[in-house]
């Protein structure tokens, strides 16, 4: 299971709210607590991502491991934990809500948990309404375990003050029809003034975190001091080959950066001659497809002469219809999209996106209805 696990957040694929996870009693061996929970989290989220190196970011309550430890099935889990929390692969806190959200709206990573957060609503309002952000893992046949969309519902003036959500909104800036994203933060690096911190620095440490935001401040979270920004991070994206559903290889594209694909596309592209097989190749022109990346927007264009398929994979209902990507023409890829380029033979976008993207993302959300014109509606 470690390999699933990761203390860089740009690997990651989703964050777990791990606390809840491994208390949840419907999945997994009965008992209070159990790690064999997370294994069957991970199994889950190897096949909603379709990628069986999946990583995973972690973070707990200091409680899980430190509180009632005879409330583990096995009591290696305890020590297991403890040497996670040492090597960086689980983020452990006093609570562990706060920094699980704020890493979902600085990031856009997908959380993985059972918590509905509902006295979180006035720090983090994009919690209202939201069905995008949030899994909950479900029993699955034989004892296996799924993902499905964990709808966080809309919470009424009644449950939430306005006034006081106003005052937050304003104090974040977040104030009118469309929330902004925390983007400019993950698009920068960042350092500690105290020169022996080596949490965020990319010189010094094996790992960078993500700063905590105190008061719309970047801020270290071990000495409490505002972070100086140290410039601009390299956005990158990753792309991966599959091959019958199985990934035969993983490509980085950095911001700015134009590269073909096909089975010999010439210098500086990705050749996948002698990746494919050469029956499957024979369909695959030697520039199939042009990746571009402008501005953290990774674009697309089919430059081939056999044509290109496109679907969507992120939809609740799982992976849309394939649709033909018009020759010449230059469409987004955008995290969770595919593009078959000849029969069983596909490129994937990772699910995570560029802050660019995610900003996009965001501001073509609207507000729900309920929360605009003050209806109740359940709230989970």
């Amino acid at each position: 299971m470690e390999k699933h696990l990761t203390a860089d957040f740009e690997e990651a694929y989703f964050l777990v709210d791990l606390s809840p996870v491994v208390r949840r009693r419907d999945i997994g061996e009965p008992g209070l607590r159990s790690l064999r929970r997370l294994t069957l989290v991970v199994d889950a989220a190897a096949e909603l991502a379709r990628d069986p190196d999946v990583k995973l970011f972690l973070v707990a309550d200091r409680s899980l491991r430190g509180g009632s430890r005879d409330e583990f099935n096995d009591p290696a889990d305890v020590r297991v934990l403890r040497d996670w929390v040492r090597r960086g692969l689980v983020e452990e806190l006093e609570d562990a809500d706060g920094r699980v959200l704020e890493l979902c709206e600085m990031t856009g990573i997908p959380v993985i948990t059972y918590d509905y957060y509902r006295d979180a609503r006035v720090e983090f309002p994009f919690l209202q309404g939201n069905t995008d952000d949030f899994l909950q893992p479900v029993p699955g046949p034989d004892g296996t375990v799924r993902l499905t969309p964990l709808d966080m519902g809309v919470a009424s003036d009644a449950q939430i003050s306005r006034k006081s959500e106003e005052t937050v909104l304003k104090k974040q800036g977040l104030l009118g029809p469309r929330r902004a994203p925390r983007s400019e933060v993950v698009r920068r690096n960042w350092r500690c003034p105290d020169r022996r911190c080596t949490l965020y620095d990319i010189r010094k440490g094996s790992s960078v975190m993500l700063p905590r935001m105190r008061g719309g401040v970047p801020t270290c979270d071990l000495h409490s001091l505002a972070l100086v920004d140290d410039g601009p991070r390299t956005a990158t994206a990753q792309v991966k080959l599959m091959l019958d559903g199985a990934c035969l290889a993983r490509f980085t594209l950095e911001d700015g950066s134009t590269v073909r694909i096909g089975r010999r596309p010439g210098p500086d592209g990705i050749a996948l001659h002698g990746l494919v097989p050469d029956e499957r190749a024979v369909g695959i022109s030697r520039a199939h497809v042009e990746l571009r990346v402008t501005g953290g927007v990774l674009h697309v264009e089919d430059l081939s002469s056999y044509g290109t398929r496109w679907r969507a994979t992120a939809g609740k209902t799982g992976p849309g219809l394939w649709q033909d990507v018009a020759k010449g023409a230059r469409r987004e890829f955008r995290g969770g999209d595919e593009l078959e380029l000849t029969e069983g033979v596909v490129l994937a976008r990772s699910g995570r996106r560029f802050p660019t993207e995610l900003a996009q993302d965001w501001q073509r959300r609207t507000p729900p209805p309920e929360e605009a014109s003050g209806a109740v509606t359940r709230m989970y």
